[in-house]
């Protein structure tokens, strides 16, 4: 073991020693009813009057893509729930489509939270709903988790909820490919690291570093993060400070997308989003005809996207996906995760998937039947890799539960298998944190997180009845 190795392990140890939501400092073991009991309590307990936050401490509003995770989850213990989720998520959208990434709750004081409402402004945008949102999105994971909550618990009202969700649906799916195809090739563009859901990936750092900022800017805010988590896990002032100047260059325009071309500092084309929205594409058209519409169109527009992703993303050379940077023209070189994320696609081609898996299966990210170690979200075998900070190496349980999905989607059944077995792990050993160390298993970031506790539940309802590909 490396000098390295050892002293971020020991670190690990360290930082990990705070007291969970069961009240010890031990995860709360192997039993799948035990597990099951955490999981509900801890969803019960991030409940807030029409949705869950992620975390009772670092993240008290609602964010997008926890909300549809969390659907998934709520759908197996309290369906009425999964549905207020989603709906009380929609009921903020754009008039143009868009779903913010955050829904602030305007009961919490100003400065509960970096960056809140005041820092965004989106009262005074055009399209704006009527609630303080944030200006960006997130992957358009929430297709895939309605029909995923009425498959869960098919009933008269679950139909009546998929009903009224559809039309919304579409016009997510009609935003992403309409204002958000900034580089013409049939995929939607991310605007800023966090509209990726994977905030300071090392897939960021080249578009990135081509954002000026300055880090003295970060004197005039107060960051939360670092607050209730060891700054060392956490993304950098510097990474801060390029958040906030993007953010401003598209807040100033009133988060206008039209000529972002020719504007706007971070153009990112993302394989994990667009994979979300092909994904999207074949839920919407599964949920169609319950809605009364024709699903042929959603077909079209998967088989595009698809298509669209392995024409610009796919990289033959090295053999995964890779986010390709529009301000260069170039894909970014970076082995991360997100590279395996288009294996939820039922129709991506069997050149693809194999390469794809045979890289999921490699040293740099170790999926096998029996794993000693879970997924992490970075190479481990790169230079940079960093097990402790954030998405830079930690492992985390929305990104294993789509990979999981994936691996299913395409037959790998062992493979699927030994990832769920070290998720399911990770909480056995550290109880419901936010993410983990992808050697030890620590927990890291936040406790009693609402997503990570959600997909457990969705794990253990596999174990006891295998839902496959659904």
């Amino acid at each position: 073991m490396s000098e390295r190795s050892e002293r971020t392990i020991r670190h690990s140890s360290v930082a990990s020693r705070g007291v969970g939501v069961t009240g010890s400092t031990e995860g709360p073991g192997g039993s799948p009813e035990r597990l099951h009991r955490l999981a509900v309590a801890t969803l019960d307990g991030n409940w807030e009057h029409d949705h869950t936050v992620p975390s009772r401490t670092l993240y008290p509003h609602q964010w997008s893509w926890d909300s549809a995770f969390i659907a998934i989850g709520l759908a197996h213990v309290r369906p009425e729930r999964a549905w207020r989720e989603l709906e009380s998520l929609f009921h903020a959208q754009w008039t143009d489509g868009r779903v913010p990434h955050i829904v602030f709750n305007p009961r919490l004081p100003v400065g509960a939270y970096f960056p809140g409402p005041e820092f965004w402004g989106s009262a005074g945008a055009e399209g704006a709903p009527a609630a303080a949102t944030s200006g960006i999105i997130q992957p358009p994971v929430h297709a895939l988790a309605a029909w995923l909550a009425y498959r869960r618990a098919p009933s008269d009202a679950a139909r009546a909820a998929l009903r009224r969700l559809y039309p919304r649906l579409v016009a997510q799916q009609h935003y992403l490919g309409t204002r958000r195809d900034v580089g013409g090739g049939g995929l939607a563009c991310i605007v800023h690291p966090w509209e990726s859901g994977l905030d300071n990936s090392p897939a960021w750092d080249t578009p990135m570093a081509a954002v000026a900022a300055d880090v003295a800017v970060m004197r005039a805010y107060r960051r939360h993060d670092t607050t209730h988590a060891h700054a060392a896990h956490r993304p950098t002032d510097l990474d801060y400070a390029r958040y906030v100047a993007i953010v401003a260059s598209y807040r100033e325009d009133g988060y206008r997308d039209g000529g972002l071309a020719g504007r706007h500092p971070f153009l990112v084309e993302c394989p994990l989003f667009n994979a979300a929205s092909g994904a999207a594409e074949h839920a919407l058209a599964r949920i169609a005809p319950l809605a009364g519409a024709d699903p042929g169109p959603h077909r079209e527009r998967a088989a595009r996207i698809t298509e669209a992703l392995v024409r610009r993303l796919y990289d033959p050379a090295a053999g995964t996906f890779q986010p390709r940077d529009l301000r260069t023209g170039r894909l970014v070189p970076a082995r991360t995760v997100l590279g395996l994320a288009p294996l939820i696609l039922p129709d991506l081609p069997a050149r693809q998937i194999e390469t794809v898996v045979a890289e999921a299966r490699s040293a740099r990210f170790g999926v096998a039947p029996r794993m000693d170690r879970p997924l992490p979200s970075y190479d481990r075998t790169a230079p940079d890799f960093e097990p402790l900070r954030y998405w830079r190496g930690p492992s985390w349980m929305n990104i294993n539960w789509l990979i999981r999905r994936g691996l299913l989607t395409h037959g790998r059944d062992a493979l699927a298998a030994g990832l769920g077995r070290s998720m399911v792990e990770l909480v056995a050993t550290a109880g419901c944190h936010e993410y983990f160390h992808p050697d030890t298993g620590a927990g890291l970031g936040s406790p009693a997180f609402g997503w990570t506790a959600a997909l457990l539940l969705d794990l253990l309802a596999d174990a006891r009845e295998p839902a496959g590909a659904g």
